[in-house]
Formats: structure tokens, C-alpha cells, sequence
């Protein structure tokens, strides 16, 4: 059962279905998932999504999320609460990437794994996975934490802090551009409650969080890649990929 269904969750779910193991993936009622391309929790909105042969369905239901996930696709089901689902799950791997612990404890499944920073292995979990760029990133770590979150995402093309697009206001986002469109450096894409959005720079649109949800000022909304490879945003990153393959070998030894 993974917690969160955004990119990094999503090379996850494929790593654990390549073992063939039922997935289930929990989410938000209104994901706020930037990468949407790439991200199991827009079948929370669109009903399904397929990425690199990976297929997920939104299901109503623990038993129908069940019964999707042993049928051999990833069930996604709206339960932002995993003690809402009256059941013990084998494994849990929180995933949301809050970057601290908003309520997973270790004792959620016989094997929890988290992401990231905000969790202690031995404390809150059985297992923490790398996922700072580097040579550690997909690590597994079975005693302490991950690296600190150092607030500024991992350069990308050469490009750090402004390749990641943020609400300037309070308000309703409206797109301009789609994920995978070329942009202009101070080309104008978008606006939230009103104050435009310009690209920071020449790139491809990689994310963009989904039209018409109210957002508050701060909030990562878009991504703009620098490298301008457009096949990129419909492809699992080599970083999730290694964050998920850290899954696997962390389940593989504690189960």
C-alpha cells in the first residue's frame, strides 16, 4: 500500500509490480501532483492512467481496490487516512513526500518503508530510502534518517530553485500551456488569482499541477526542464526509478 501516488511513488508501484505484487495506492481527493503525466494519482480525476505500461484505475472501494490490484493493475483509492480502510496491510510505504512525518508509525503494517527526510528508521518505520540526488539516492537505510530536506531542488540542466514554478498569490491557477509545450524565457503560461506566471527561462513544460484548483502563495505549482526533451515528460524519471528499486530491495529484506 503506498501512500501517495505522485512521480516518485509512481516508479515505485512500478518497481513492486514488476515482482508482480498487488498495489494499492492511497491519495487526496484533489491530488496536487505537479509531474501529472507520470503520476498514478490522476487516476484520482481522469478515472485511469497508463505510464511506461504501468496501468492504474480508480477504485470506490477497499474490497474493489482489492480485487483491481490482484487482478494485476494498481488500484487507486481516495483515503487520505490509512486507519480509514479498517485493514493491516503486509507492507506500507509512505510516499507523499511532506518531507516530515504527518502520521505513518511503524507499527501501520508488518513492513513500512518511507521516503525521504522526516522519518527515523528504527522509530517511525523499518526502513528509510535516499531520495537526495547523489550517490546515496535510492539507498536503504536501516538505521536513522535520510539527508535533511535543504530546500532547493537538485540542479536539473543547470538549472536549480528556478526551474520549479510557484503560486505568486492566492488563488485558482489557469494554464496557459500544456505539460510538454516548448516556452520562451518570459513567455507568459499561466496565472494564479489573477498574477501571471512567466516561464523563468527557455525549457519544456515538464509539470503543471491541475487546472483550476485554488492554491495558496508558495505552493509548488509547475516545473520547467531546461534540457527542452519533451519525451521526458511522459517518462519515469531515473530518479524515481531509483527511489523505487530502494523500495523493493528494502521489502525484500524485511519481509
Amino acid at each position: 500500500m503506498l501512500r501517495g501516488g505522485g512521480d516518485l511513488a509512481t516508479g515505485v508501484a512500478w518497481q513492486l509490480r514488476r515482482l508482480r505484487w498487488p498495489v494499492v495506492v492511497l491519495e487526496l481527493p484533489e491530488p496536487l501532483t505537479v509531474r501529472r503525466t507520470v503520476a498514478l494519482s490522476t487516476a484520482v480525476t481522469e478515472g485511469e492512467i497508463e505510464v511506461d505500461g504501468l496501468r492504474a484505475v480508480r477504485c470506490g472501494s477497499a474490497n474493489e481496490a482489492e480485487a483491481a490490484a490482484r487482478s494485476g493493475v494498481v488500484a487507486v483509492l481516495v483515503a487520505p487516512q490509512l486507519a480509514s480502510l479498517g485493514c493491516h496491510p503486509d507492507v506500507v510505504v509512505d510516499a507523499r513526500m511532506a518531507k516530515r512525518n504527518l502520521d505513518t508509525a511503524i507499527d501501520d503494517a508488518d513492513v513500512v518503508v518511507a521516503l525521504g527526510p522526516g522519518f527515523t528508521a528504527g522509530l517511525d518505520c523499518h526502513a528509510v530510502v535516499e531520495t537526495m540526488r547523489g550517490p546515496d539516492l535510492g539507498r536503504v537505510i536501516r538505521k536513522g534518517s535520510a539527508q535533511p530536506d535543504t530546500g532547493t531542488p537538485a540542479p536539473l540542466g543547470g538549472r536549480s530553485a528556478d526551474r520549479v514554478l510557484r503560486a505568486p498569490a492566492v488563488g485558482r491557477v489557469g494554464w496557459q500551456c500544456s505539460i510538454g509545450d516548448l516556452v520562451n524565457e518570459g513567455q507568459p503560461i499561466g496565472e494564479v488569482g489573477g498574477v501571471a506566471i512567466c516561464a523563468p527561462f527557455t525549457g519544456v513544460l515538464r509539470g503543471a499541477i491541475r487546472d483550476g484548483l485554488e492554491v495558496p502563495a508558495g505552493l509548488k505549482i509547475g516545473d520547467v526542464d531546461p534540457r527542452c526533451d519533451t519525451d521526458a515528460c511522459w517518462k519515469i524519471s531515473d530518479k524515481a526509478m531509483a527511489v523505487g528499486s530502494g523500495v523493493r530491495e528494502a521489502v525484500l529484506q524485511l519481509r
